[in-house]
């Protein structure tokens, strides 16, 4: 198989070089992470040690300063290494998360935040949906009222990860009631600032995978923020998030990818080496066909993907590529999942062979950052030109 076909010699270093940070946490690691939930600290520390995290960061602030693809090579890397949704979480937030900050911040919010992201001394959270919101951020409903000395926030969040561990966090709030905004999405902002715990509220949510990257509901009770955080110009914060959708949807396209990819590999071990009747299971074309069809979908869902970040870091239109990327690469790491499952027999079900966390985790990809639905709607819409449905 000969993936590398699409990376030049520099992706491929890359690709090479995660990988041999990746190889030193095993399978019983990540088994033992998800049977915790403990955070995986030792490998965001070795990833952060690298200077891994600041990839797609300018050089000026301790970055490297390449692009989504480079990033997306890496991503895939660590899914792909075993690491799962497990690992990729873990460092996702650090890799297009900040943008907001480094695009749109001042430059002493440049300077003073984006270095310690990169080398894991600040670990931030991101605070967007609420329970009552969904996927329509223009209809948050969490306030940050002016004061003299800044601003007061008050409301909920859902599905924060991280935030048990964070001391910074990123959150979107209204400044503006929509009602006496020109148009829904305005009068949102967004603003980094401390994780004020006697005033921020954060539960775990309990969930089907993941488990040690936790997901949390945030209440929010009078948090006080100083004007100095603000990022940007206030009532600007959804155009400010919007910057940063169609990386977040090759980032979770090529992660989903890296995990049907190791679930894939897991297979075609086990069916090689699992022999019924006389003969290796995979010699069965019951067994064979499903993960060659696996390998198919997801080495086309990689180039979608590979496409769509190159896009993006010619600055060229990339929405369509980026969100069908997305939805066709979690389609097929779930497919993949589920194949090596099924391919396992009896074992599939057993947590010895990690196929089922594979399979627990392929799920998040096709529900996150957005709905499959969602997507559908998009190219109906921004592709074929047809009528908006809601």
């Amino acid at each position: 198989m000969h993936q590398i076909d699409a990376l030049n010699e520099d992706q491929q270093a890359i690709r090479d070089a995660v990988a041999k940070v990746c190889a030193q946490f095993d399978a019983e690691y990540w088994r033992r992470t998800d049977e915790t939930g403990i955070w995986p600290e030792e490998f965001t520390k070795a990833m952060a040690d690298g200077g891994w995290l600041g990839i797609a960061m300018p050089e000026e602030v301790g970055g490297s300063g390449m692009g989504l693809m480079e990033a997306s090579i890496m991503m895939q890397t660590v899914a792909r290494s075993g690491a799962g949704f497990s690992g990729a979480s873990s460092i996702h937030l650090n890799i297009f998360g900040a943008k907001p900050i480094e695009k749109f911040g001042t430059p002493e919010q440049r300077m003073t935040h984006l270095p310690k992201i990169i080398s894991g001394e600040q670990k931030m959270c991101f605070a967007v949906t609420e329970p009552n919101s969904g996927l329509d951020t223009s209809s948050l409903e969490t306030k940050a009222e002016r004061t003299p000395k800044g601003y007061v926030i008050n409301g909920r969040k859902i599905w924060t990860t991280g935030a048990q561990r964070a001391d910074k966090i990123l959150i979107i709030a209204r400044t503006t009631p929509k009602e006496k905004a020109s148009k829904p999405y305005l009068g949102l902002s967004l603003f980094y600032t401390d994780m004020d715990r006697t005033r921020i509220e954060a539960k775990p949510i309990p969930k089907m995978g993941r488990k040690a990257i936790e997901c949390n509901m945030l209440y929010f009770d009078g948090v006080e923020i100083p004007k100095e955080d603000l990022i940007g110009e206030e009532g600007h914060g959804f155009k400010y998030l919007m910057q940063g959708l169609n990386p977040e949807r090759v980032l979770f396209a090529v992660e989903a990818i890296g995990l049907g990819f190791c679930a894939l590999e897991r297979a075609t071990t086990y069916a090689r080496e699992r022999v019924v009747f006389g003969r290796p299971i995979g010699q069965n074309q019951g067994v064979a066909h499903p993960l060659a069809r696996c390998w198919a979908e997801l080495s086309a869902a990689e180039l979608l993907a590979y496409k769509a970040a190159r896009l993006y870091d010619l600055n060229l239109e990339c929405g369509a590529e980026a969100n069908a990327a997305k939805y066709l690469g979690a389609e097929a790491g779930f497919n993949a999942c589920e194949a090596s499952v099924l391919a396992h027999g009896g074992m599939g079900y057993a947590r010895e062979y990690d196929v089922e966390r594979y399979m627990r985790e392929a799920m998040i990809a096709r529900i996150a950052p957005v709905s499959r639905e969602m997507i559908l709607n998009f190219i109906s819409e921004r592709v074929l030109g047809l009528p908006k449905s809601y």
